[in-house]
């Protein structure tokens, strides 16, 4: 192959992967500029009450003063309907237990709202809207999931892997715009 050729040839790879660069910058734009603003939310959340609530400190950090675990999540359903709204679930997604600050923190998967309750006397500490897992079903596409397809994680999975296999692509020919024209002035 002589080297007019050769070069012609690079050439027109080079307009393929430029073209394939830009119909993925242009097609996957939307999803890009959602992942990247949660992305930069998620990274902040422990530098911003707003985003994610300071965890309160109970009365006693020793487990063995700390009510039953029902008896917290009782009171907690109560603080739940009694300050929020009486109609919200009380169906639990997880505990977060913080003995080092003597607090409970009860979060319901139907919704974001959370509960922070002293662990030895089950008193309310805080009433928190849950923002920074809000956002993180955004960023990872769960929201969809669980707002609209009734739990299940399938578009978790499309979105991540569409996300994932189009950040591949970027990187791939984002190297080969950048490597092509130097191969060719050799």
């Amino acid at each position: 192959m002589n080297v007019n050729s050769k070069r012609a040839e690079q050439a027109r790879v080079l307009r393929i992967v430029r073209k394939v660069h830009r119909a993925l910058g242009a097609s996957l734009f939307l999803l890009f500029l959602v992942i990247s603003i949660t992305g930069l939310l998620l990274g902040w959340k422990k530098n911003s009450e707003w985003i994610q609530a300071e965890t309160a400190t109970g009365s006693s950090g020793e487990l063995s003063n700390w009510l039953p675990m029902d008896s917290l999540y009782k009171q907690a359903c109560r603080y739940l309907q009694d300050s929020v709204y009486a109609g919200l679930s009380v169906k639990l997604d997880k505990i977060d237990l913080r003995a080092d600050k003597g607090v409970a923190k009860f979060i319901f998967s139907d919704h974001f709202w959370g509960i922070q309750v002293d662990g030895a006397t089950g008193q309310l500490l805080k009433i928190e809207q849950r923002r920074s897992d809000f956002i993180e079903k955004i960023h990872d596409g769960s929201i969809v999931d669980m707002k609209l397809l009734n739990g299940g994680d399938l578009f978790k999975l499309i979105f991540t892997s569409v996300s994932g296999l189009a950040l591949l692509g970027f990187t791939i020919t984002g190297f080969w715009l950048w490597y092509g024209p130097k191969r060719m002035r050799r």
